[in-house]
């Protein structure tokens, strides 16, 4: 994501690793408490409590996930109620979600897309108990099937996003969800808020470092062509990687997810890129005109969203486009979260449809195929930045 310093660690965990070091940590169960005795003490979480938390989550997320497919359903989440079930104030929250995603299935209906059906799936990772407190972390796993409308989508899009879910047990010992977190930098098809930006502003550069220009956001674009063949880049070897990596890494290369202000995405592109024909320039990490990376190092243009576009101009690898849906495969697109002039997110175009959609796929959160039409949709007020590879 931005500008960051990479760190050295080495760590990942799949989805299936977390999911057995939770059940092993809680193999031990706890006592339970009836739903109809009043508590002084503080409650415990046993297995089949932290069972219904990781229901409870499906429920949230399957439901948002819903209301971009088949629009007003009676919500899943409804079904719980005595030991876990929703807050009152969080069950006002969902609602509102429910209906913001409603508007954007409705608005990209308007842009010429639709699903037309979804497959939500979700992992409890870990639960932590402090006091009367009990903290989820849990991994979704969604994919949905394009509907044809135009008659020239890929056939689906997908992501993993993260959350952490906050149970607050109340005087009865029932746990209540009374928060959701996305602990993601990046933005899912079915999330409602904002992602959070944490890193300050970047800091001026030189001359040798040139800003590059906003693109817009209109709908269709003048024509761009691409030529795709015949070149020194392989630019469907950068779509193949990046497809390949969405979602299981690449081992060969550090995993940057939830360490700082940071996250994968430019590590992640600058990898597709890499795979497609560009060639490193070594040098120092800090030195902005260098681009290098590998297991064991990487320079910061490698792995930070500034940095990486300060050296793909300064090195005249890429030229700017005027608008976003000029994008063709192996292109990339940068976001500014808050237009304060500093990139916050990083991603590559690795389908475009016969009638000039874009598709992208990147890291942080892990997404296959979004359609750039989605991507707007979900932060209209963003700045853009599109490169020609």
């Amino acid at each position: 994501m931005r500008s960051r310093t990479p760190s050295r660690t080495r760590r990942r965990a799949t989805i299936v690793a977390a999911a057995t070091a939770s059940i092993a940590a809680g193999a031990a169960l706890l006592p339970t408490w009836s739903a109809g005795a009043a508590v002084a003490d503080d409650p415990t979480v046993d297995a089949r409590t932290r069972a219904t938390f990781q229901r409870l989550a499906d429920a949230v997320f399957t439901d948002r996930t819903n209301a971009l497919v088949a629009g007003p359903e009676k919500p899943l989440t409804d079904r719980f109620s005595g030991d876990v079930r929703l807050s009152s104030r969080t069950a006002r929250g969902e609602e509102a979600a429910l209906s913001t995603l409603e508007r954007r299935k409705d608005l990209l209906a308007r842009l010429g897309e639709r699903y037309r059906e979804a497959d939500t799936a979700v992992t409890l990772d870990a639960t932590r108990v402090t006091g009367r407190t009990a903290k989820a972390t849990v991994t979704e796993t969604t994919t949905l099937t394009y509907a044809e409308v135009r008659g020239d989508e890929p056939a689906t899009t997908g992501f993993q996003a993260r959350h952490e879910l906050t149970f607050t047990a109340d005087r009865r010992g029932d746990w209540q969800l009374t928060g959701i977190r996305d602990t993601d930098p990046g933005v899912a098809v079915n999330t409602i808020a904002k992602p959070s930006v944490k890193a300050p502003k970047a800091p001026a550069v030189d001359d040798t470092m040139p800003s590059a220009p906003r693109a817009a956001t209109t709908y269709p674009a003048p024509a761009k062509p691409k030529t795709l063949t015949g070149t020194a880049l392989d630019y469907k070897g950068m779509a193949a990687y990046a497809e390949k990596y969405w979602r299981n890494y690449n081992t060969d290369y550090p995993d940057f997810n939830g360490q700082g202000a940071g996250g994968d995405c430019t590590n992640f592109v600058s990898q597709a890129l890499k795979a497609g024909g560009w060639k490193h320039v070594p040098g120092y990490v800090y030195d902005y005109t260098r681009w290098f990376g590998n297991a064991e190092i990487q320079s910061h243009s490698f792995v930070g969203v500034n940095e990486w576009s300060w050296f793909a101009q300064n090195s005249k690898r890429t030229t700017s486009l005027a608008n976003v849906y000029q994008m063709d495969i192996g292109d990339v697109l940068q976001m500014d979260f808050d237009k304060n002039g500093s990139k916050d997110h990083t991603m590559i175009v690795t389908y475009r449809s016969p009638q000039g959609m874009p598709y992208l796929t990147y890291h942080s959160t892990n997404t296959y195929r979004r359609s750039l039409a989605s991507v707007i949709a979900s932060d209209p007020n963003a700045a853009y930045y599109a490169y020609r590879t």
